[in-house]
């Protein structure tokens, strides 16, 4: 069954190329398809055009499917064409011609783009959850290990004193700025498009405030021609804010996989956490770490990919526009599955408490017994300059009793700023 049925079959190859894998992509969208056309049915039935039985029976059938689809019962078959098809079909079959009335004033293109806007909607509020989920663990763990000295780095060269506190906690506030761009993306979607149809209205006299308002948006998108450039344009705002927790976690990830390794040894994980060779029984790899690392640079492309299949669009709807579907679904997947695996694994992370204690590290307090020079008189250029000829002489001698007490430093770690930074996104 198609939507655009007009009483001839089209070849099966072109089936087959332009439905492509919409049948699997709209199993997670068909639950907002369901939602929409609740809304939908019930200002059909405001504006009379379906009489109050009418409506009853429509909002009944489609909680109906509402709940095969939460049982994971719902199929969409390869004779639908998609999830509006399978669904119109169900309560036609169930309610005869008052089932064909639940396409009257909308089209296929503002049913895509409803339930777009209603599935990025809470899938960006789940990733807003498992991110702050992953950003109270960072703290927790910031707050637990903050006194354990940390080498820090500068071109992979040893640089000058961190701490797991410090390391910890600069990805729990890297977190804070990257669900502003998640905020965003939200305020992008929290626009109702229903109501577009085509993209340029309705003759029918429908009433997209009611339908705004059953559907929980904030507002609705008011140019239909505006409502339908938004396809696309919302799934990228999506991408964006995701490509930013992407970009934090891969990074974290580097961090994990290099500090695991023998060379530094500055952290370890239970060996259920880890993998082994097939020909080395040594080994423990990070292969978590190493995938999390891959799958959020791949997420950092999704925009990308999105601006490419968008690109250059004339106004008005496109087939090209079926594509982004299949780049943001399992974009979302992918992004909730690495916060979660991140999470979950943190959870087991041991640190180690004596890092330090190798000498190779006594130049990182260089700079501090540099400050105590200038600290009791000396300018700043000659205490320098005397550090460096000691450390070429070989007579450097660190100090190491070192106090940092500025805002964001190792021993002032404004813990409960960073976390009112986040609360007041929630």
């Amino acid at each position: 069954m198609k939507l655009w049925d007009k009483g001839f079959s089209t070849d099966i190859k072109i089936d087959q190329f332009t439905v492509g894998n919409d049948r699997a992509l709209d199993l997670h969208l068909a639950k907002y398809d369901v939602i929409a056309s609740i809304a939908h049915a019930k200002m059909l039935g405001k504006i009379e055009l379906l009489s109050p039985e009418e409506t009853t029976s429509l909002v009944a059938a489609l909680n109906e499917i509402k709940v095969s689809i939460a049982k994971g019962e719902f199929a969409i078959e390869d004779s639908f064409e998609d999830m509006h098809s399978k669904i119109e079909f169900i309560i036609t079959q169930k309610l005869g011609d008052t089932g064909k009335k639940i396409h009257t004033a909308r089209s296929r293109n503002d049913q895509v783009l409803v339930a777009m806007h209603l599935y990025l909607k809470e899938e960006l509020t789940e990733i807003k959850l498992q991110t702050k989920n992953l950003f109270n663990l960072l703290l927790d763990l910031a707050e637990q290990h903050k006194n354990i000295l940390l080498p820090g780095y500068t071109h992979l060269q040893i640089a000058m004193p961190s701490s797991f506190g410090l390391w910890f906690s600069a990805y729990a506030e890297s977190l804070v700025d990257d669900l502003y761009f998640i905020d965003a993306a939200f305020k992008v979607a929290d626009q109702n498009p229903l109501g577009s149809a085509a993209g340029y209205g309705s003759s029918f006299a429908i009433d997209r405030s009611f339908t705004t308002k059953e559907m929980g948006f904030k507002t609705m998108k008011y140019n239909v021609v505006a409502a339908q450039m938004g396809r696309g344009k919302v799934e990228k705002a999506t991408a964006f804010g995701m490509a930013n927790i992407a970009a934090t976690l891969s990074k974290m990830a580097m961090d994990i996989c290099l500090y695991m390794s023998q060379n530094f040894d500055f952290i370890s994980f239970p060996d259920e956490l880890t993998t082994g060779s097939s020909i080395m029984p040594h080994k423990k790899n990070p292969d978590v770490f190493e995938l999390i690392r891959a799958k959020c640079n791949k997420l950092q492309g999704v925009p990308n990919q999105l601006t490419l299949v968008i690109n250059n669009l004339p106004s008005g709807y496109h087939r090209d526009l079926q594509l982004v579907k299949e780049i943001i679904v399992p974009a979302i997947q992918d992004m909730k599955a690495c916060l979660e695996i991140l999470t979950f694994s943190l959870k087991e992370i041991r640190v180690n408490k004596t890092i330090l204690e190798d000498t190779k590290y006594d130049y990182l307090f260089s700079v501090d017994t540099l400050n105590e020079l200038v600290q009791n008189g000396m300018p700043f250029r000659d205490a320098y300059k005397k550090m460096g000829q000691e450390i070429n002489e070989g007579t450097f001698t660190a100090k190491k009793d070192i106090k940092h007490s500025h805002e964001g430093s190792l021993g002032n770690l404004c813990l409960a700023e960073i976390k009112e930074k986040m609360n007041e996104n929630f």
